[in-house]
């Protein structure tokens, strides 16, 4: 087998199946995150917590929060997927765009209205979900990505 010709541009291999298993894991995770969330706030510290915008698909504030966690995960999986193939940089973009978004999440409840105490519980689930999701799929990220030459993988 001959040397790669290192002249060649190096390519991008993500191992996709494991990219987008990792995503659905770190869905489930950030709908428990939310769900556990909304069970110590509303539930055992009684904030009433403000509702952000949440998909409604579910029959209760709790059921929707953990539904929208879930599929911000997976829109973060196809974020960091598509950031992947075609970035320069990807785990530094994922990063910067889902701090961001997350800060957005900890600023909406404060914005919405509410009381004090229900908007910093939300904003605190929200926080938690965020760093959730970024730490998990930039973990995946690093994990499911290789760069190499032709079909050679390296490091």
């Amino acid at each position: 087998m001959s040397p790669p010709d290192r002249r060649a541009e190096p390519r991008v291999f993500v191992n996709s199946a494991r990219l987008w298993s990792g995503g659905v894991a770190t869905a489930v995770v950030a709908a428990l995150v939310a769900l556990v969330g909304v069970l110590i706030g509303n539930g055992a510290l009684d904030l009433n917590m403000t509702v952000p915008p949440l998909l409604p698909l579910g029959g209760s504030f709790a059921v929707n929060y953990a539904i929208t966690a879930a599929v911000l995960a997976l829109a973060a999986t196809g974020l960091a997927h598509l950031l992947a193939v075609t970035a320069p940089r990807p785990h530094s973009f994922f990063a910067w765009i889902v701090g961001l978004a997350t800060v957005v999440g900890v600023v909406l409840p404060f914005a919405i209205g509410g009381t004090l105490s229900g908007s910093v519980a939300t904003a605190v689930v929200d926080l938690v979900i965020g760093l959730c999701i970024l730490s998990l799929i930039s973990s995946v990220l690093s994990r499911t990505t290789r760069i190499g030459w032709g079909s050679e993988l390296t490091g």
